[in-house]
């Protein structure tokens, strides 16, 4: 699962992994805001307010929050047989994934600074206020993500970030392959060092 603040480049590095690595599908999120202009049609699943709350009723969500007014969730995975799920998602959701499903791989992706994140924000059309939140919360997400992640890669570049979660992608499934341990516990050495958690293992 890839998670991170805004602006470190999730959509982008999540659509190069789906190209890039074997059987490795992704569950589109659905929101409830408004595409951006120049968004394309499949980044999300935009629906209304009520459609999103009949499915959130009818337990169709993995997780799901608000935020910024908006809602946003992750549809409970349907992917082809053999394929991993990647989720792409923010804090909150992997805050909830952590919780619902312990055996989950967290990849915390960060930007290499306040500044490349806000550009990053402003190129894809975020609205002034929308870039002002974001960036206040976005030291605190990271923080609070570094307690959750297993492992962390510093977007500098969306090649070079793709090429360490792939990394990170093929280490966990070559883990789980031999069974000797936990598909959380990535065998490939790209990401970041972390401060382990004492609570990781039930949650935060």
């Amino acid at each position: 699962m890839l998670f991170g603040p805004g602006g470190a480049g999730k959509g982008t590095v999540a659509d190069r992994l789906v190209d890039q690595v074997p059987d490795l599908w992704l569950s589109r999120s659905w929101t409830t805001r408004e595409r951006r202009a120049g968004e394309r049609e499949d980044a999300y699943v935009f629906v209304d307010r009520e459609t999103f709350e009949a499915n959130a009723d009818a337990d169709g969500f993995f997780e799901w929050a608000e935020y910024l007014g908006n809602l946003y969730g992750t549809p409970v995975p349907a992917p082809p047989a053999g394929a991993d799920v990647l989720l792409e998602i923010d804090l909150q959701g992997a805050q909830q994934v952590r919780r619902r499903c312990p055996g989950a791989t967290l990849i915390l992706l960060k930007p290499p600074s306040p500044a490349v994140q806000e550009e990053r924000m402003r190129a894809r059309g975020d609205d002034e206020a929308h870039v002002a939140r974001r960036l206040a919360e976005g030291a605190e997400e990271v923080r609070t993500g570094m307690t959750i992640a297993d492992a962390v890669v510093t977007n500098l570049d969306v090649p070079q970030a793709t090429a360490r979660v792939a990394g990170i992608v093929e280490g966990c499934r070559a883990a789980a392959s031999q069974g000797g341990g936990s598909s959380r516990e990535p065998t490939a050495a790209p990401a970041e060092p972390l401060t382990p958690h004492p609570d990781r293992h039930e949650g935060s």
